[in-house]
């Protein structure tokens, strides 16, 4: 896991301290719960302070990008003109939608209505109407840095139920980020999360969670939101992942559309709500880099 460097060498991190004044403890930290049989991440998932800040100046991009959509988001626009929002505000800040392109991937934001779980590909055929819910997940590069976040949006006047699923929901990712903390497990915020979904009447999603991200769009680890406490890896000041449960109103169970080859539905029909953030673990606890 970790290469030798001596006490008195730079450290790893090109902070320009010694290895000793710098990440040393930490990895001897972590060097006692990997001998303990514990899941522990690598130096490369650990950020330095100049990627934390590439991550940040990217992350700039993406929250305006989210905010522009909010102000002009309505019923009787096109998922389309979503997506040429996102690039207008994207390109003109000088970054590139991290989307585009990815794995085939044919537009630059995910618009997911209702009952779709995620990776739903604007269209001009699709046209928000009133009641509607949707989910809209984009992500930026900047100068090879990448972030990642989404945000529910309600068109008009929604119904109880739908308002209390998206409410929850984000109330979900909440007790996730304070449920981040140096030395415990991702199962620990996984659990969390699951069981104030589930003591509100839902379920969450397991095929599909966060990831590590920043230096590349989707890192190690997987993050669960259906997990254990006291498993999956654990947390250590310096890495950066999303949280971002699915959470549906019935069951967890998905499928997929067989013609796009992209879109996650909930495989009973009803709704599905999502939010995203991106932290990155401090020494106290975490900060939400990308809303």
């Amino acid at each position: 896991m970790i290469r030798k460097i001596g006490r008195n060498d730079p450290c790893w991190c090109g902070s320009g301290k010694k290895y000793k004044n710098c990440h040393q403890a930490m990895e001897d930290r972590i060097l006692t719960y990997r001998r303990a049989g514990h899941v522990v991440p690598s130096r490369r998932l650990i950020k330095s302070g100049r990627d934390i800040q590439g991550i940040k100046d990217s992350a700039k991009i993406n929250i305006a990008v989210l905010d522009e959509v909010g102000k002009r988001i309505c019923a009787g626009m096109s998922t389309l003109e979503i997506d040429e929002i996102v690039n207008e505000v994207t390109y003109g800040m000088g970054g590139i939608p991290a989307d585009l392109g990815y794995e085939g991937f044919p537009k630059s934001v995910c618009t997911s209505i209702n009952n779709e779980v995620c990776h739903g590909i604007p269209s001009k055929d699709i046209i928000l109407k009133d009641g509607d819910i949707i989910n809209v997940d984009c992500s930026t590069i900047l100068n090879n840095y990448w972030s990642d976040s989404s945000r529910m949006f309600m068109i008009g006047k929604v119904s109880e139920e739908r308002e209390r699923l998206v409410r929850v929901t984000k109330e979900c990712v909440e007790i996730g980020i304070q449920n981040v903390k140096p030395w415990t497990f991702l199962g620990d915020m996984g659990h969390a999360v699951h069981q104030h979904a589930l003591d509100n009447g839902y379920s969450v999603v397991r095929e599909i969670g966060g990831h590590g991200c920043g230096n590349a769009f989707h890192e190690d680890p997987f993050v669960s939101y259906v997990s254990t406490p006291g498993t999956e890896m654990l947390m250590v000041p310096g890495m950066v992942f999303t949280i971002e449960p699915m959470v549906n109103a019935g069951t967890d169970e998905l499928t997929f559309d067989k013609e796009n080859g992209w879109t996650v539905y909930t495989a009973d029909g009803k709704d599905s709500a999502q939010w995203e953030v991106e932290v990155l673990v401090t020494d106290t606890g975490c900060e939400v880099l990308c809303w």
